[in-house]
């Protein structure tokens, strides 16, 4: 590896270690970055169930992208400090298919979502606990898994080839945790890395038997095409855009079939724009760039652009991110 990109992983490695091994673990797993609820964790999870299951799952993949959008709505108006009365409110009036709840409009697709439930159903469940009167005012943890039940049942039963898997930068086992939970990890030859020790650390405490190690994004350590299929989120907006033309090539070296590739900070203009902060960077990348690296080492790359696909699918113009992109490649 050139010094430069040395001199780089140095500091990027340096800029993870500096956080305590808890607060690595939790990191990018709660409010709207958790798994469970964020639509490119879903969009992920989707991939792999596709790549082994092909189109058999789709009415299912929907239904959970918009309990998805559903909980992020509830998030929303509980930092708004809506209280355990307005959200019996907003039930009562999905009942009798109004739009508003107490001054509370209630948006289409959400409606749309409670019309094609069956009575009671997890809206039911979701609009009548009591919050806690706190600022961040959580979810319980048995209503955000009202899919994480669903899949892993349906699952069970299913029989399928099983397929090589590789994670870059895959934290604190951030999105394999509940890709096992899902269910879905048993079909998988997963190896995940980190530059950060402590997250691989962390990783392997909670699952010892799967492969988790430290490695780098710029230097695989993997032979041509190891692996079936790669997923990877928010990497490449934290590095130097020389460092990301290289990590691209490597994890397309090392893939044989297809790339799920989340990105957060992505806009349509022709430029980069380079954004150093401290000890690493915080880039916002051209949409048109980075669909280009890809292009060099791929057959196809369709381009997700989370707030217009929800936007298009199901009526949802309240994404929190406007930025976020999902690639899939297909090799």
């Amino acid at each position: 590896m050139e010094e430069h990109f040395e001199q780089e992983t140095a500091r990027l490695t340096k800029s993870w270690m500096q956080y305590d091994a808890e607060t690595l673990r939790d990191y990018l797993v709660q409010d709207v970055e958790d798994p469970r609820i964020n639509v490119q964790s879903i969009l992920t999870r989707h991939f792999l169930i596709e790549r082994l299951f092909g189109e058999r799952f789709r009415e299912l993949m929907g239904q959970e992208l918009r309990f998805g959008l559903v909980v992020n709505w509830l998030l929303k108006l509980l930092k708004e400090s809506v209280n355990a009365e307005q959200l019996r409110s907003v039930l009562d009036a999905l009942l009798t298919g109004e739009d508003y709840a107490e001054g509370l409009e209630i948006p289409a697709y959400v409606s749309a979502t409670f019309a094609g439930l069956a009575v009671p159903n997890y809206m039911c469940d979701l609009l009548i606990w009591s919050p806690i009167e706190t600022t961040e005012a959580p979810i319980p943890g048995h209503l955000l898994s009202t899919f994480e039940k669903i899949w892993h049942e349906v699952l069970a039963g299913e029989q399928a080839e099983r397929i090589s898997v590789l994670e870059p930068a895959c934290g604190s086992a951030n999105d394999y945790r509940f890709i096992d939970s899902f269910g879905i990890s048993r079909f998988l030859d997963y190896t995940g890395f980190d530059l950060c020790e402590k997250n691989v650390r962390n990783a392997g405490q909670m699952f010892p038997d799967v492969s988790f190690r430290v490695g780098n994004a710029l230097e695989i350590n993997a032979e041509d095409k190891a692996f079936d299929y790669c997923f990877v989120h928010d990497l490449f907006e934290h590095l130097s855009i020389e460092a990301m033309e290289v990590a691209i090539a490597q994890i397309c070296r090392v893939t044989r079939r297809g790339i799920c590739a989340g990105f957060f900070n992505v806009h349509d203009g022709p430029e980069h724009v380079v954004k150093p902060i401290d000890d690493y960077y915080w880039n916002t990348l051209s949409l048109a760039g980075t669909k280009a690296f890809f292009e060099r080492h791929a057959s196809e790359v369709q381009v997700v652009h989370i707030d217009t696909f929800l936007l298009s699918q199901f009526g949802c113009p309240d994404t929190h991110n406007k930025g976020a992109h999902t690639l899939i490649v297909n090799i």
